[in-house]
């Protein structure tokens, strides 16, 4: 076990700055993506090998001391950017944080956004982390990435905002290891809602579609939820 384990989150001080509109240190950022990426390497491996008891273990040590290494470093560290496509109203934006297209956050698998057209285009390949039904992708996550890629879309508006609601129709099983293949549009605003639909696909197949309103949120109000941050 860790010799000083991090307290309960209720006991955390958070001072952290958050900025929105800039990216981190060129160095800093580089950095953050090397250690994600091979944190992200390592679950692949581990979901993946068969690995004998005493390996197991002395990852686990390494593993241990490493986190301790790092809980060593100064609280409060800063927000850069934003962890959602949904709430920047900008596709621009600086998206590290995202647990779904970050290339700074090491659960994320990571998936590939960008504007086509009049909507969003994007790739993802899903490892065995993200195993559901065997072989194939565990549908919480195919919903996931599906609010990420409208949330993507909607910011095309030029409008912050949050998901009102989100429907996922799944078509066929998703299968893992494939670079599939998601397109998105917006289909009509009304007011602060904005209407949004999108396709999976592998290959020609369809896996799944849906559709998102989003509600558009002025910048303050994240400002508030920043301030708040626990």
């Amino acid at each position: 076990m860790p010799e000083d384990p991090l307290p309960p989150p209720h006991d955390r001080a958070w001072p952290a700055r958050w900025i929105p509109n800039e990216d981190p240190p060129e160095g800093q950022r580089a950095a953050f993506h090397r250690l994600a990426a091979a944190i992200r390497r390592t679950t692949d491996v581990l979901m993946d090998r068969d690995i004998s008891e005493d390996e197991l273990n002395a990852a686990a040590d390494a593993a241990e001391h490493f986190a301790e290494r790092l809980a060593r470093s100064p609280r409060g560290r800063t927000l850069w950017g934003w962890a959602e496509a949904s709430n920047a109203g900008d596709q621009r934006s600086h998206f590290d944080s995202s647990p779904l297209i970050g290339q700074a956050n090491p659960i994320a698998p990571p998936m590939a956004l960008w504007p086509a057209g009049e909507g969003v285009e994007g790739t993802v390949t899903f490892g065995n982390a993200y195993e559901g039904p065997p072989g194939h992708v565990h549908g919480g996550f195919v919903a996931a990435a599906f609010d990420e890629v409208l949330g993507m879309v909607q910011s095309s508006t030029g409008n912050p905002g949050m998901t009102g609601t989100l429907t996922v129709r799944y078509r066929r099983p998703t299968p893992l290891h494939r670079p599939l293949r998601f397109a998105g549009k917006v289909d009509r605003v009304e007011g602060r809602k904005i209407f949004t639909s999108a396709t999976l696909h592998d290959g020609e197949t369809l896996c799944a579609e849906a559709e998102g309103i989003f509600i558009s949120v002025g910048f303050g109000r994240f400002q508030e939820m920043a301030q708040k941050r626990e």
